[in-house]
C-alpha cells in the first residue's frame, strides 16, 4: 500500500506520534516541553523515526535530514543538563526542540503529497508548485512560531526578574 516497504511502515508508525504530541504541546505550553509525559513520547518517536529514516531514505537530502533531526532532538533534551536550569538553556531547548518538528514536517508532508491517493498521487515531482509551497508553508510557520516563542520565552523573563 502506498509503495511502503515493511521497514518504511516501522518507521512511518514509529514516528507517528510525535506529530500529535508536538502539536499538543505546542498547544498547551506553546513549545515542546523535554519533561513532560508527552515529551517523553516524543523524544521516543522521533528517535526511532530519524534513526530509521537512514535505512529507508532514497534522497540525499533525506540523510541530511535525519542526522539533522537527531542532532536537534538531541540537543533540545540535553541542553539542560548541560547548562542547568539558566535562561539560555530554556531558549536553546525551545529552538531545537522547534527545529526538530520542523524537521519532522517537511518529509511527512512531502511523502504525503507524493503517495495519496494511492496510485494518484498529488505530486509526482519534488519541483511542483503545491509542494514547494506546502515546504515554503512549514518554513512561515517554523519562522513565526520561533519568534512568538523567543518573545514568550523574554516575556516571562522580564517578569520573573520584577518578582526578585
Amino acid at each position: 500500500m502506498f509503495g511502503i516497504s515493511p521497514l518504511g511502515w516501522v518507521h512511518t508508525l514509529g514516528s507517528l506520534p510525535a506529530i500529535p504530541m508536538a502539536l499538543y504541546m505546542f498547544a498547551r505550553h506553546g513549545r515542546i516541553v523535554p519533561r513532560s509525559a508527552a515529551g517523553g513520547v516524543y523524544f521516543v518517536s522521533m528517535l526511532a523515526g530519524a534513526i530509521t529514516a537512514f535505512f529507508v531514505a532514497h534522497q540525499p537530502v533525506s540523510y541530511a535530514i535525519g542526522a539533522l533531526t537527531l542532532l536537534f532532538l538531541l540537543a533540545g533534551y540535553g541542553i539542560d543538563r548541560m547548562l542547568g536550569p539558566m535562561r539560555i538553556a530554556r531558549y536553546i531547548e525551545t529552538i531545537c526542540l522547534s527545529v526538530s518538528a520542523f524537521l519532522l514536517m517537511v518529509p511527512t508532508v512531502t511523502e504525503i503529497l507524493r503517495r495519496v491517493p494511492d496510485g494518484h498521487p498529488l505530486v509526482t515531482d519534488l519541483k511542483s508548485p503545491l509542494l514547494l509551497g506546502a515546504q515554503g508553508g512549514l518554513l512561515a510557520i517554523l519562522l513565526v512560531g520561533l519568534t512568538a516563542q523567543i518573545i514568550h520565552l523574554a516575556r516571562r523573563g522580564k517578569t520573573a526578574a520584577n518578582r526578585l
